[in-house]
């Protein structure tokens, strides 16, 4: 382990770099929005670049407090190209609304930043200040439209609830250092099984910082906040937060999850973990049943696909951790993609949000009801799509691991999904719409849609060009 090796930062270093320019040229720019828009996606494009360039590396820095290259390096390119989709998808949206600054695109790559930290931290302390650089980006932009009162109630219920869920990840951390006297992973596995007097204190720590980490995942019973900060949020914003703010949970669930599997309390928490994600997916599939509004349906659609990639942190072998990173890329493509669908037929942030709405999309706009009925196959977990692939490596790694009743959760939480993500196509498909016209304009929103549609399909088909990339997992 090297003290300081500044190759191994180098996605990190580079991020610090994009996001001070960023700044300064919101400052020196006549005509900012134009230039902070390119500058944002060639910045993260450079960011994503010094990942690949470090994927093959494997190792620590900084005094062992940030992890680099292998899967940390994976979660960098997710996270930026998430930024880069949203971005893209974003402009045509923000002018329709007439709500377009530069500022936007700088909060975007301030959340990447804050999730690249998340997903290289090896230190609890480092951890925490990721989440809380990502979570205070995504306070700001759920209400990104100020003049509009969902948006800022959206932002005010996020915020409440996060300052609420920080408070637990702060007591716990405390705790776990008061009884282990560390807070890097290592040692925490080291001291607690040493010293068996201090594991009830250790045992509390983790449980109040499992509840932290479950509210950003949106994890049963800690999910009600997701619906309604999601409905509220701008739609592009909403498939940001429900996909990469996702993505940067698990990143921080797999090294600690890793290190309590090394103590004498392994058992325990691996059960609490498939309750959980049990529970997700049960709730988050049965409350998307009732919901008529398509952005509350992918909200808790969002709660219940968090129960699914919880299954691989169930498992925790090599299986489940490839399950959840080939999950995690399907699943921000698919939802991503349904998001922007959602941005481009929506009005005024409010309207044209039902399911009746929908109805008769495949003679007003065949192109977007194409793309809505590919995303909604592949998170109804169809072939031959993404979606399919990534849930058939989650179910098979847990019966590696023994866990067979959670599986048969997994089919039939998946079952009850086809109601809701059919049900839309059918009303795309077999319902007669109003005369009413809907917004189909894309504009460069198609770059996103295009690409979002081509991963799905073709991670779907060939899943081994994803899959055997992952040679590089935590051990």
């Amino acid at each position: 382990m090297e003290q300081y090796n500044f190759f191994g930062a180098l996605p990190f270093v580079v991020m610090w770099f994009v996001v001070q320019l960023g700044i300064l040229l919101e400052v020196l720019v006549k005509n900012p929005k134009r230039a902070t828009f390119l500058y944002s996606c060639i910045g993260l494009g450079l960011v994503a670049i010094s990942a690949i360039i470090v994927y093959p590396q494997s190792g620590t820095t900084f005094q062992g407090m940030i992890n680099f290259g292998g899967y940390v390096s994976f979660f960098d390119i997710l996270f930026t190209v998430s930024g880069i989709l949203t971005i893209i998808a974003a402009r045509p949206y923000l002018n329709n609304a007439e709500f377009e600054h530069d500022e936007f695109y700088s909060v975007v790559i301030l959340a990447v930043s804050g999730m690249m930290l998340i997903a290289r931290a090896n230190n609890l302390l480092v951890l925490f200040i990721g989440i809380e650089v990502m979570s205070v980006s995504f306070y700001i932009l759920s209400g990104y439209f100020r003049s509009n009162i969902r948006s800022i109630e959206s932002a005010l219920k996020y915020f409440l609830l996060g300052a609420f869920a920080t408070g637990f990840l702060l007591y716990g951390i405390a705790l776990m250092y008061g009884a282990t006297g560390s807070i890097e992973y290592a040692s925490l596995t080291t001291a607690i099984t040493a010293d068996s007097a201090l594991q009830l204190y250790f045992f509390l720590g983790v449980a109040l910082f499992l509840v932290g980490l479950c509210f950003k995942l949106a994890v049963f019973p800690f999910h009600e906040w997701a619906p309604d900060v999601y409905q509220g949020a701008p739609s592009v914003v909403t498939g940001f937060m429900s996909t990469a703010g996702k993505a940067a949970a698990l990143s921080a669930f797999i090294p600690f999850t890793l290190a309590v599997f090394q103590t004498p309390l392994a058992q325990k928490y691996q059960l609490i973990l498939a309750i959980l994600s049990a529970g997700t997916m049960i709730i988050g599939n049965v409350s998307a049943i009732a919901q008529t509004n398509v952005k509350r349906m992918l909200a808790f659609s969002s709660v219940a696909h968090a129960g699914y990639l919880m299954m691989g942190l169930v498992s925790s072998n090599n299986a489940g951790l490839q399950g959840i990173l080939f999950y995690s890329a399907s699943y921000i493509l698919m939802q991503i993609g349904a998001f922007v669908v959602v941005s481009v037929i929506e009005k005024n942030n409010s309207e044209n949000l039902e399911f009746s709405d929908y109805a008769g999309l495949s003679k007003k706009s065949p192109y977007l009801a194409g793309l809505m009925a590919v995303f909604m196959l592949s998170l109804a977990g169809i072939p031959p799509f993404a979606g399919f692939f990534g849930k058939y490596l989650l179910f098979t790694s847990l019966l590696d691991s023994g866990f067979l009743w959670l599986v048969i959760v997994g089919v039939l939480s998946s079952v009850i999904s086809l109601y809701f993500y059919l049900g839309l196509i059918v009303q795309m498909y077999f319902k007669d719409g109003n005369e009413t016209e809907l917004p189909t304009e894309t504009g460069i929103a198609s770059i996103t849609l295009i690409v979002a549609t081509i991963g799905v399909v073709l991670l779907g088909v060939l899943p081994s060009l994803l899959v055997n990339t992952f040679t590089f997992l935590p051990k």
